[in-house]
C-alpha cells in the first residue's frame, strides 16, 4: 500500500512539475522569438544548452534550480524546428490542460510526424499517452524523447512514474537517480526510497 499510495505522489507531482513548466513555454514562444532562421537559432542554443544544465547541475539552491529548470524548459521548446511544430505542441499541452487528451493526442501525433526528431514533442505524447492509460505507448514516447535528449530529467521523471504503474520498481528507482543526478532539486527526489520492495516475476520475461 505505501508504494500504491508513492505512485500516486509520483503522478500528482509531475503533473504540477509539468504545469509549472507551461509559463515558461509560453515565454518562449512569444511574439518576437522566431527572428532566427531555424538552423540558427540551432546554433545559436548549443552554448547556452551546456551552461544552463551547469547551472542546474551546480544550482546551490532551490531557487537557483528552479531558475535552471525554467530556462532549460525554454530551450527545449526553442528546439523545435519551425514555429509550426512548437505550435502543434503548445495547443497540445493547452487541449491537455482542458482534459481534451485524444485532441491533444492528435496534435501531438501530427508534431511527431512533423519532426521525428523533436524531443519534446514526444515527452509531451508520452505524458497524454500516460493519462490515456496507454502505458507501453506511454514508454515508448519517453524513452524516444531521453533517446534524442539524454538530459530530459523530465522524460526520465515520467519513465519513472510509468515503470511504477507497470511495477517495476527497482527499474523506476534507477530513473529517478539517473534524472537527480542531472537536476539534483528535481521535486520527484522525495520519492527516492533506499531499496525498492521486492517484486514477483514478470510475465513475458519482462525486466523489473
Amino acid at each position: 500500500m505505501r508504494y500504491r499510495a508513492a505512485l500516486f505522489r509520483y503522478a500528482l507531482w509531475a503533473a504540477l512539475v509539468l504545469a509549472a513548466a507551461v509559463p515558461a513555454l509560453a515565454d518562449a514562444a512569444a511574439p518576437g522569438n522566431d527572428r532566427a532562421a531555424p538552423a540558427e537559432a540551432e546554433r545559436a542554443l548549443r552554448p547556452a544548452e551546456a551552461r544552463l544544465f551547469a547551472a542546474l547541475k551546480n544550482a546551490a539552491t532551490e531557487a537557483e534550480g528552479r531558475a535552471a529548470e525554467a530556462a532549460i524548459w525554454r530551450h527545449w521548446m526553442q528546439a523545435a524546428p519551425d514555429a509550426a511544430t512548437r505550435r502543434l505542441v503548445e495547443e497540445a499541452m493547452d487541449r491537455r490542460g482542458s482534459y481534451d487528451f485524444a485532441g491533444a493526442r492528435s496534435l501531438l501525433d501530427a508534431a511527431v510526424e512533423a519532426a521525428p526528431d523533436y524531443a519534446e514533442a514526444f515527452n509531451q505524447r508520452g505524458f497524454v499517452r500516460f493519462l490515456q492509460e496507454d502505458f507501453d505507448g506511454a514508454l515508448a514516447d519517453v524513452d524516444r524523447a531521453i533517446a534524442l535528449e539524454p538530459r530530459h530529467f523530465a522524460a526520465m521523471s515520467g519513465r519513472a512514474i510509468i515503470l511504477m504503474r507497470q511495477g517495476r520498481f527497482r527499474l523506476a528507482q534507477a530513473q529517478l537517480r539517473e534524472a537527480v543526478a542531472i537536476h539534483p532539486f528535481l521535486k520527484e527526489r522525495a520519492m527516492i526510497v533506499p531499496e525498492a520492495p521486492d517484486t514477483p516475476a514478470a510475465p513475458g520475461g519482462i525486466d523489473l
